[in-house]
């Protein structure tokens, strides 16, 4: 899995996610919302950041997932 940051991007007449450093996609939705809930669910998953983009293409909201630690998988 990726270390990669992931962004909601406008895309055609929709909108997408991409991993940062790829030229694909990775899914796309209708909606901004419906991307902006599928990338967040990928960058809490990989434990990266979420930067979500304005129609424009710029960066208008950044959020960081850090990787949580599982308390069961610690020695004790």
């Amino acid at each position: 899995m990726s270390n990669s940051n992931i962004h909601t991007v406008p895309h055609g007449d929709g909108w997408a996610n991409r991993v940062e450093g790829s030229q694909r996609v990775s899914n796309t939705a209708s909606t901004k919302a419906e991307a902006q809930a599928k990338g967040r669910e990928m960058a809490i998953e990989r434990g990266v950041e979420h930067l979500v983009h304005k129609t424009d293409g710029q960066i208008g909201e950044r959020n960081t997932y850090p990787r949580s630690r599982d308390p069961r998988a610690s020695r004790g």
